[in-house]
């Protein structure tokens, strides 16, 4: 049995389980595992560099200022069609902070084109963490999708959000809930009543769900409010396949539902596992409060600035290299049903079981 959906139509994958995107980490390998595993594996914005220097001032600095974006984007695709030959997606965050945000949307596009292997699997472009219209803009984007059979989702965690999104012309939202982990909107709703908000107000606009998926239930549940699959961050995290640090996918198991807060991050509110750095950083109330601390970081002197922007990517940095105390530890709130730390495969597989199960039973209702 296999569960078919607009999404795996749309994608022609076997499973509708994407990898969520997971900026500004090198998410390549597990890229490759979830493809692999019949699902659809997303490259994240990577705005770190590999390497020992990762820890020095100058190119933590430059990192997190997103110098070697571009190319690392570049080179993780590469990287994916030479271990795989399955279907993947990339993400830009398009917020008017990421410094190379124009250039990523207007340099990967041609790259992809220039390059008939990444062209043929590359079919997903995901953009998040701002505008919907910036791709799409982009004439080598609207190049590619002439050329190709890519589709452009955007994130839409509010509702007038994913109004923008149908009005922009995406081909499909992931629509996503305070419960996830990493970047959030300031309404704070869940993915239940999300999706419900987004089916009835855009009944069949393809979907994607994200925000606290992590078994065959939630799966199953998402199905059945009208999304065509789901995305999954901490789950995937906590897999044998994710470049994650070993520390700091093993906070994952013991760990319980309410062991995360939502603080304040470059982008808006961002949900992080409580350690030591969380609970060390307050948060912005709501997106007024935000405009007028972008306004005030937007008087400080370069010196500060930077020195701001090191101070953040350290924290990010630390925790991926397994800093899980003073680190800043991207987790949802889907940890809580989290109680081992399994192979891509078996993840995706296990999901896909329960679901097909529960979705059977609960056909059982109808007479």
């Amino acid at each position: 049995m296999t569960i078919e959906t607009n999404i795996t139509k749309m994608f022609g994958i076997k499973h509708p389980i994407f990898s969520a995107a997971m900026g500004p980490f090198y998410t390549t390998d597990l890229c490759v595992a979830v493809s692999e595993a019949g699902g659809l594996g997303v490259l994240s914005h990577t705005t770190i560099k590999r390497g020992d220097d990762i820890g020095t001032e100058a190119s933590t600095s430059s990192a997190r200022l997103g110098a070697d974006a571009v190319e690392a984007m570049k080179e993780n695709m590469k990287f994916v069609v030479e271990h795989t030959d399955k279907p993947f997606g990339f993400n830009i965050r398009t917020s008017r902070n990421e410094v190379q945000a124009d250039k990523l949307c207007s340099e990967i596009p041609k790259f992809i084109m220039e390059n008939p292997k990444i062209r043929d699997q590359c079919i997903y472009a995901l953009t998040s963490a701002g505008s919907s219209r910036k791709l799409p803009e982009s004439k080598s984007f609207q190049e590619l999708k002439k050329k190709s059979e890519i589709k452009h989702f955007h994130v839409a965690p509010a509702l007038w959000l994913a109004d923008k999104c149908v009005a922009s012309g995406v081909d499909g939202m992931v629509v996503t809930g305070g419960e996830g982990g990493g970047h959030q909107s300031y309404e704070k709703v869940s993915t239940l009543v999300l999706l419900q908000q987004v089916q009835k107000k855009h009944p069949g606009f393809p979907v994607i769900a994200c925000g606290g998926f992590a078994t065959g239930a939630g799966f199953a549940a998402a199905l059945s409010m009208g999304a065509g699959g789901i995305a999954m961050g901490s789950r995937f995290i906590a897999s044998k396949d994710a470049e994650f640090n070993e520390n700091y996918k093993g906070v994952v198991p013991p760990s319980k539902a309410s062991d995360t807060v939502l603080v304040t991050g470059a982008l808006g509110p961002i949900r992080l596992w409580k350690n030591e750095y969380s609970l060390h950083h307050g948060l912005v109330e709501d997106k007024q409060a935000k405009i007028a601390e972008e306004q005030k970081v937007a008087k400080m002197s370069r010196e500060d600035l930077i020195k701001e922007f090191i101070a953040t990517a350290n924290a990010y940095l630390a925790a991926y290299r397994g800093d899980v105390n003073s680190g800043a530890v991207l987790l949802g709130q889907s940890i809580g049903v989290i109680d081992s730390i399994e192979s891509v495969s078996d993840i995706i597989n296990d999901i896909v079981s329960e679901a097909e199960s529960l979705l059977k039973s609960a056909a059982g209702y109808i007479k």
